[in-house]
């Protein structure tokens, strides 16, 4: 069997070489449509990474519950302008909604911050220790405070790197005092840097705080600007939405017919609809470009059928002396086979070195993966197969004596 196979291979090979342009030129044009489909396909797997990354940095599981508009008597209030929203309402939906596994109420607001003759206005959020987990911020120096912290107002606070860099330029914030509007304040920590958001947001330019601190001590409030809620899991985000909004308008005792005074949200459905986009753009970019391929697919046919009309001689030959049509099907689909796997592996290594330069040269982000150029390489084979498959059946079914008489 393996002396068989190692003739029918050699045969291909052999009619490959006498034919070095055409089979050049046919193997080009499958490299060409292998690295354009790796390049294509590689610059949508970044963009979707890039969405995946902003999907993983907006939190865990987050649910959002924010102040929200209104009309009262006929005056429409924007929102956040409600004052309805209270730390009562956040350990309520906590306390009797299942499918949430953390809490955190909010307050917000600008405040100008400032550490000797260096000053910089940003925004403050207090917050209770668990908005750290549901946002994904990690510390990179210090620590966060606690919920005893919590309980007792207690003034600290934790800088973004945006807010270190016009403050402390050259110098650890960490046990240091800052003065908060009119309030000093003890800097415990330093926020890992986390970039901007999906809309642009510099997601590093806050302080954070004790909620209480920043009610009692800041804004003098006793309402929240929003909730902070994490779920245990993607499935448990509807659920726990709708029942913690039933929830909400009865102890707001909203009638049936007025509309609610908050806005309840999940973030992740915003970053969940970029990226399916993202990855339906992929497709068709992938779609596009694997027309090359099936361009290469035809050139090959095209050319197995012009090589089956130029040795029907020698097909009548190989018949009349005892080989069987398997055998002259066999030879000739090897023949294409062997210029789709050369084509495939060139093409891989093109479409790798073609990433490498455009990445470099005009800073695209391409994201390549084993199982790109994998799947690319069998691709290339499976159009051989496929195209090669009528020619050399064509050749199988020609008559001896007719091919004999063929000049």
């Amino acid at each position: 069997m393996l002396i068989y196979a190692h003739s029918i291979w050699s045969e291909a090979m052999k009619s490959l070489r006498r034919n070095r342009i055409r089979t050049v030129l046919t193997i080009l044009s499958l490299v060409v449509g292998i690295a354009a489909f790796i390049c294509v396909v590689g610059v949508g797997k970044a963009g979707s990474a890039k969405v995946e990354e902003q999907l993983q940095k907006l939190g865990d599981n987050m649910i959002w519950v924010e102040a929200g508009s209104r009309a009262t008597n006929g005056v429409r209030f924007g929102t956040r302008e409600t004052k309805s929203l209270t730390v009562d309402d956040a350990r309520a939906i906590f306390a009797e909604i299942p499918g949430l596994k953390r809490m955190s109420p909010n307050v917000d607001g600008r405040v100008q911050v400032v550490n000797g003759t260096q000053n910089w206005n940003t925004t403050y959020r207090g917050v209770a220790p668990d908005y750290f987990d549901i946002r994904r911020f990690e510390i990179q120096t210090g620590t966060i405070f606690t919920r005893d912290d919590v309980d007792r107002d207690v003034p600290v606070c934790i800088l973004g790197q945006t807010v270190v860099q016009n403050l402390f330029p050259d110098e650890d914030p960490v046990g240091k005092s800052i003065r908060v509007q009119a309030m000093p304040c003890r800097v415990i920590g330093v926020f890992q840097p986390k970039g901007a958001s999906a809309s642009g947001w510099d997601q590093d330019d806050f302080i954070a705080m004790p909620y209480t601190t920043a009610m009692k001590r800041i804004g003098g409030t006793s309402w929240l600007d929003d909730i902070f809620f994490s779920a245990t899991s993607r499935t448990a985000i509807p659920i726990a939405t709708s029942q913690a909004v039933g929830l909400l308008r009865e102890r707001h005792h909203l009638h049936p017919d007025e509309p609610d005074d908050f806005n309840i949200r999940s973030p992740e459905d915003v970053i969940r609809a970029q990226l399916q986009a993202s990855e339906l753009f992929t497709l068709l970019l992938g779609i596009t470009a694997s027309l090359a391929l099936l361009v290469g697919g035809i050139g090959i046919m095209n050319i197995m059928l012009v090589s089956v009309t130029e040795r029907t001689r020698e097909i009548g030959i190989r018949l009349a002396i005892g080989a069987t049509e398997a055998d002259i099907q066999l030879q000739f689909l090897s023949e294409a086979v062997a210029m789709s796997l050369l084509g495939g592996f060139l093409g891989v290594i093109a479409g790798i070195g073609t990433s490498a330069l455009f990445q470099n040269i005009l800073q695209w982000e391409i994201k390549l993966t084993p199982q790109l150029l994998l799947f690319s390489g069998l691709f290339a084979a499976g159009i051989g197969i496929f195209f090669g498959y009528y020619p050399s059946r064509k050749a199988s079914e020609l008559n001896p004596i007719e091919a004999l008489r063929y000049e």
